[in-house]
């Protein structure tokens, strides 16, 4: 049985970058991760793909997944970084050697001696506290379907109308990037102000909005997958001022993949509501 993409990324946040000694994922160089009959293939930015630190990147990152169990091959490929993501390294490579100490053997991570700390969740950067954590006085409510074309969208958009009718305060999350409509149901196309380096979501009908669709011209395609995804929900929950709200719906992408893996680790605590229709298949 092929390893989980939990199970990897958690592998791969112990691999660090020769180079500034940051995490691989943390350092958000991990592009792209695909799993199929227990074979992996990775696909990482660097600075120099042709360079002797890709070279170790792509050991470490063989011995790390090779090591998992269900693994039978494994396959790096070493791309060139753009320079928001060379950005983006240098600033976590900083960061991890502050908070998480110096690289150790075999290119793991190495907490500091006597520190105390815990280390923070995959993904979740240090002083970004998600807001609806498992202290959190929010309802979390995923709304999800085995496929699409069910009327998930509108259940969410209607539910969460109706709860702000009600008198609640109510707040949506669209996860289902590659299909996001909340807007356009809700006919809010106002790109998120920015204030205190936080986006301030758009109001519509009393319901609190952020998407995906915001940030994308028409029609333009979203080819992301697990460990994009699972940033870009971090983002939406930790670089967004949503207030205190009572309900947090978030309409999710169909079926099980990475964003329902995501939703488990960051949002513990919700609910999960399935959208059907009767059908034979």
């Amino acid at each position: 049985m092929s390893p989980s993409n939990q199970q990897i990324m958690g592998a791969l946040a112990l691999v660090a970058d020769p180079e500034s000694g940051a995490s691989l994922v943390e350092a958000g160089m991990i592009r792209d991760l695909q799993v199929r009959r227990r074979k992996i293939t990775v696909t990482v930015a660097t600075s120099d793909p042709g360079g002797s630190p890709a070279a170790a990147i792509s050991k470490r990152v063989t011995e790390a997944l090779s090591a998992l169990d269900g693994v039978k091959d494994v396959t790096v490929d070493l791309v060139a970084a753009t320079p928001d993501e060379l950005t983006g390294q240098g600033k976590a490579g900083a960061r991890d050697r502050s908070l998480s100490g110096t690289p150790g053997p075999a290119g793991t991570v190495a907490p500091d001696a006597g520190a105390g700390r815990t280390a923070a969740p995959l993904g979740h950067e240090q002083g970004r506290p998600n807001p609806f954590g498992p202290r959190s006085s929010t309802r979390v409510l995923g709304i999800s379907s085995g496929k699409g074309g069910v009327g998930k969208s509108t259940v969410t958009v209607n539910l969460a109308v109706s709860l702000a009718r009600a008198g609640h305060d109510v707040a949506v999350l669209d996860a289902d990037v590659y299909g996001f409509s909340i807007p356009g149901m809700l006919g809010v196309y106002d790109v998120p102000a920015v204030s205190d380096l936080k986006m301030t979501p758009p109001v519509a009908h009393g319901v609190r909005c952020m998407s995906m669709g915001f940030f994308l011209a028409d029609e333009q395609p979203v080819v992301w997958r697990g460990p994009m995804l699972h940033k870009a929900l971090e983002q939406f929950l930790v670089d967004v001022d949503w207030g205190a709200p009572e309900f947090l719906l978030v309409d999710m992408p169909p079926g099980t993949g990475d964003v329902a893996l995501s939703m488990a680790q960051y949002l513990p605590s919700s609910e999960i509501y399935v959208v059907t229709t009767p059908q034979p298949a």
